[in-house]
């Protein structure tokens, strides 16, 4: 089953609290992946978030390797809605990437049916965490490769999937966390992915 995300409204009827499902979606990944941005970019209302200016008290502690002019950081959590039509919405709670706020995931990850483990192949290493959480919780995951517009990529998607050890049932697709139709896409990717299980588990 496809699905497609609507776009947003002035309308209030757009934003129906009536939805008969709503699908609670987890964004992660390490510190500077494009979380906040990816659910900003994406999110029909206007999202919460709870970033804070770095300070010299983080020197020492969090880790700014490749992301060195990024100057504010998620302390507890991103939060946003899209409509994937009238009956299905999607909250997405975007997790903190930083190491000391990592105990935060487990209770985000209460009632989420998926998620997405945004990658920055710059920083490999930061995406082993969140895997490794999600499968402990036998959470159904697709990987997102965010490029942040740059130059082509250095290395392929099949390489990145070896780097991860990934499952080759894990869609792993390329993104621009900061464009809403990228960003969409990826939801969409994770929708059917969940679709798809779902199916297998019923079908005799």
């Amino acid at each position: 089953m496809h699905s497609t995300v609507s776009e947003p409204s002035a309308g209030r009827d757009h934003l129906r609290s009536t939805a008969d499902n709503g699908l609670k979606i987890v964004i992660v990944g390490g510190f500077g992946v494009g979380k906040t941005t990816m659910v900003r970019s994406v999110s029909e209302i206007r999202p919460l978030n709870t970033e804070e200016t770095m300070t010299r008290a983080g020197i020492g502690v969090d880790d700014p390797s490749g992301v060195e002019t990024k100057s504010t950081t998620t302390v507890a959590f991103d939060f946003g809605r899209i409509s994937i039509n009238d009956q299905a919405v999607l909250y997405l709670f975007g997790a903190p990437g930083q190491e000391r706020f990592w105990f935060l995931w487990d209770r985000l990850f209460s009632g989420t049916l998926g998620a997405v483990v945004l990658v920055d192949t710059r920083r490999l290493d930061d995406s082993w965490y969140a895997i490794d959480r999600l499968e402990h919780h036998r959470m159904p995951f697709i990987v997102a490769r965010n490029d942040f517009g740059g130059p082509g990529p250095q290395h392929t998607l099949e390489q990145v999937r070896e780097a991860l050890d990934l499952s080759p049932d894990v869609p792993l697709i390329d993104c621009d966390a900061r464009d809403r139709d990228s960003s969409k896409k990826v939801l969409i990717a994770l929708v059917n992915h969940l679709y798809a299980l779902s199916a297998r588990e019923i079908t005799p």
